[in-house]
């Protein structure tokens, strides 16, 4: 059984009626209503809704099974929450102002059915429902929003779609339709499903997000993506995979979401309480009394989402270290890498709703995170303990020389093969013994001689001492370590050779000469990160410790940093190619003397503003020479002389050149603080400004409002006078469509409130009275009175008079027809003339 939740304000009435007013009784859904009502007074809502379905409609109560085909709906003062198939309600724990019952509902619907979850934000003011929908869709469920356009209140709309939650978007009257048609095409686990689309279809998906994303996930279990896809397409519905692949090519936005789609980040903090535990009591108390206190621990929390199992192990370490070891500081470094970029920024963040109350006690949210309006952050001294990054796991260099790995509940995701080639990275990135922590659905494998369990239950494993190299899956030798990269890598050059060159003798013949030996060389781009390497550069360059980052200027070793920078400054600046000769370069087999071209590109177009720099090693150049005889010494010293005033001369010329940019940086600072400080003070008045048009709005909405109340008044007493006239009276725009009618004239032409708007061609009338229409509209043109006496079909005289309607400002804007019963005279008339007087 799926559940529906629905969120509205109290001004959300007509949506909901709309809602429920088309949806089929038989959906096999249950619908559960929040709606912001006043805590004092008794709720009319069941009521009200009852009208408009033939589902049964209740109030909420404790304890209350939920059944399918059936309306809830939330009492005044409560919270309502889902547990299984179970409604809990609960005092709101906000002030009244301040209580965000439709995220409460949400965010407990996503966990009660993760997938088969479905939110429904209708007609609102405020951003209630903004947070439970992020919730929903993080576990994938469906987001459903009411387009703003039909909303008669489209804050809480407007507020859901601009934080990219809402799958669906239609007016209130067409959501059950879209809803229905969603399930249709995407039934619950474990039901018969339609056959899968053929491989080439899902292959061209896969294209599309690699070439577009630039990430694969063609290794990803078949199952997860079809239903991941499967979920897109029914949301366009769309029930053909290559129909759905035509739309990706033409639709960066849909590529996008359904990257999105694909990441599945579902986390919560200390997920699986027993783990954390343990963590806390047995293994992190052994992993600290081994350490040195002046040492750092180092962790890599692969795939952490939104940041909350990276901060829970932070929070863990520091829980540990308190209890067992409180003399001590806590020294730690978290990696935290995903690859979502919004993820990331979330994580980074630190700021959780306050539904994170359900998973962290409150000692914890007293301690670790400090409490603001509508949600917690984390506090800074736990936040500086992590450092997140955008990477991925399966392409990007890992981190290194690492006391624990946290991967839980990814690798499931993951088929068979992207296992085994995971794995062992893993194990090469730990130190010898160290912790590896996998997700409650997930173990090592086949993999037991890489990791012994430490609680198998609990899937905790420990490093075992293997050479992680000789792994027939060992990702290493597709890329460096972050921390730490080979001296010679394995393999001549990361260039990989096109299948249809192998097939040219010549063509495989250049290529491996190329390899073998053309120079060491990079090609950087516009911020001097490089993008391709290409022969061995160990010798010259090598990775910064930490996040990756494959600048030139951080990578590349002692005595080339320096002339590198000058040669790519002074290379933007001109087209030739400058040669840097004779620079020493420290490595860890001694210093070498190397020679260096850099070259900047206008063509060919792919090579367009970038650059290349080519290492070669000096020739007949040695740093470490054999003694010479003292006369050949002797010799020697003019020459060096002049070496070491070159040098000199050349190093003052460096010097120089840095202050002149520092001083040019130091002004421009001091240009950017005053212009900064020019823009806070026109934002301060700006504020000023907004607070005095805030008080004139609120002015002027006081005077819209006694305004209204006047011509609500007002139309009263209009319709109480033309009631009280017994005068049928018809009022008809310019389209002759009917405008306004009193009750008098509903009992002579077939009148009731929904024939509002109607054209009186439409209407049936007693009146024997065929012109009406011609007549009116004769009025309309002329703007002369007609005038008649018509009978009706039950032998009644009316005088029917048209007239024109004349606005205030002299416009006409329609008719007017007056029908007085003038039967009595009628009568009088006829038996007058029947019998005359004498």
């Amino acid at each position: 059984m799926r559940i529906v939740g629905i969120g509205a304000s109290a001004g959300g009435l007509a949506s909901l009626e709309e809602f429920f007013r088309n949806t089929p009784l038989d959906t096999g859904m249950a619908f559960l209503v929040v709606q912001h009502l006043d805590p004092t007074q008794k709720a009319l809502l069941p009521e009200l809704l009852q009208r408009y379905t033939k589902m049964p409609v209740r109030e909420a109560q404790q304890n209350m099974p939920i059944e399918p085909d059936s309306v809830y709906v939330i009492p005044p003062n409560r919270e309502l929450r889902v547990v299984g198939t179970t409604l809990k309600l609960d005092q709101p724990a906000e002030p009244r102002g301040l209580r965000l019952p439709v995220n409460v509902l949400f965010s407990s619907l996503a966990s009660a059915q993760n997938e088969l979850a479905i939110a429904v934000v209708l007609s609102g003011m405020g951003s209630d429902g903004t947070h439970g929908l992020q919730a929903i869709q993080a576990t994938g469920g469906l987001s459903v929003v009411e387009s703003p356009e039909s909303a008669q209140f489209d804050a809480m709309p407007r507020s859901a779609i601009n934080s990219g939650c809402a799958d669906i978007v239609a007016p209130a009257a067409e959501l059950p339709a879209r809803i229905t048609d969603f399930i249709r095409r995407v039934p619950e686990p474990g039901r018969n499903q339609s056959s899968r689309a053929p491989l080439p279809a899902l292959n061209r998906i896969m294209d599309l997000l690699r070439q577009q994303t630039k990430h694969d996930f063609s290794l990803y279990k078949p199952t997860t993506l079809n239903r991941r896809i499967e979920r897109r397409m029914a949301i366009h519905g769309i029930s053909d995979q290559v129909a759905y692949g035509h739309l990706l090519a033409n639709n960066h936005a849909e590529v996008q979401l359904l990257f999105r789609e694909l990441l599945i980040g579902v986390t919560q903090f200390f997920r699986d309480p027993e783990t954390w535990e343990y963590l806390i009591d047995k293994v992190l108390p052994e992993m600290l009394s081994t350490q040195s206190p002046t040492e750092t621990l180092r962790a890599w929390v692969v795939g952490c989402s939104t940041g909350e199992e990276a901060y829970s192990l932070a929070i863990a370490f520091a829980e540990a270290l308190e209890k067992h070891h409180p003399e001590r500081e806590l020294n730690l470094q978290i990696f935290a890498s995903d690859i979502s970029p919004e993820a990331i920024t979330t994580a980074r963040r630190g700021i959780y709703p306050k539904s994170i109350q359900s998973s962290v006690s409150e000692a914890r949210l007293a301690r670790f995170f400090t409490r603001q309006n509508n949600h917690y952050q984390i506090k800074p001294f736990i936040r500086d303990k992590v450092l997140f990054a955008h990477h991925d796991v399966i392409l990007d260099p890992p981190f290194t020389k690492l006391d624990l790995i946290a991967c839980r509940n990814l690798l499931i995701y993951f088929d068979v093969a992207l296992q085994q080639r995971i794995l062992p990275l893993f194990h090469y990135s730990l130190h010898p013994n160290r912790l590896l922590m996998l997700g409650s659905s997930e173990t090592v494998g086949r993999l037991n001689h890489l990791f012994a369990p430490i609680q198998a239950k609990l899937r905790l494993y420990q490093r075992k001492d293997y050479n992680s190299a000789r792994h027939s899956d060992f990702l290493l030798e597709s890329f460096p370590p972050m921390s730490t990269m080979p001296k010679e890598p394995n393999v001549p050059s990361n260039q990989v050779t096109p299948p249809e060159a192998i097939n040219s003798l010549q063509t495989a013949a250049d290529h491996i000469l190329l390899q073998v030996y053309s120079p060491a060389a990079v090609v950087l781009n516009e911020d001097a990160d490089i993008v391709y390497i290409s022969g061995r550069t160990g010798k010259y360059l090598e990775p910064a410790a930490g996040k990756a980052n494959w600048n030139i200027h951080a990578m590349a070793r002692d005595g080339l940093r320096e002339p590198l920078f000058n040669g790519l400054k002074q290379v933007a600046k001109q087209s030739e190619t400058i040669e840097l000769t004779g620079l020493s370069v420290q490595t860890d087999l001694g210093t070498h003397a190397v020679d260096l071209s850099i070259q900047s590109f206008i063509e060919p177009e792919p090579l367009k503003g970038m650059t290349m720099v080519v290492f070669r090693d000096a020739p007949g150049r040695t740093v470490h020479r054999r003694k010479k005889p003292a006369q050949a010494i002797e010799s020697d010293y003019p020459a060096q002389i002049r070496q070491y005033q070159q040098e000199i001369e050349r190093l003052r010329e460096q010097a120089r050149l840095s202050r002149e940019e520092l001083q040019a940086s130091n002004e421009e600072l001091q240009s950017t603080n005053e212009e900064l400080q020019s823009a806070n003070e026109e934002l301060t008045t700006s504020k000023e400004e907004m607070q005095s048009m805030n008080e004139e709005l609120q002015t002027i909405n006081t005077e819209l409002q006694t305004k209204l109340d006047d011509l609500a008044l007002a139309q009263s007493d209009m319709q109480n006078v033309l009631n009280s006239i017994e005068i049928a009276v018809l009022f008809l725009d310019q389209e002759l469509n009917v405008r306004r009618y009193t009750e008098r004239a509903s009992t002579i032409i077939s009148l009731r409130e929904s024939d509002i708007g109607r054209p009186l061609s439409d209407l049936t009338t007693t009146l024997l009275y065929p012109e009406l229409q011609q007549d009116a509209q004769q009025t309309l043109n002329t703007l002369a009175v007609a005038e008649k006496q018509i009978r009706t079909t039950d032998s009644r005289w009316f005088s029917v008079r048209i007239i024109p309607y004349r606005r205030l400002d002299n416009v006409i804007d329609g008719v007017v027809i007056t029908l007085v019963d003038i039967t009595d005279t009628k009568n009088l008339e006829s038996s007058l003339r029947q019998h005359p007087k004498s």
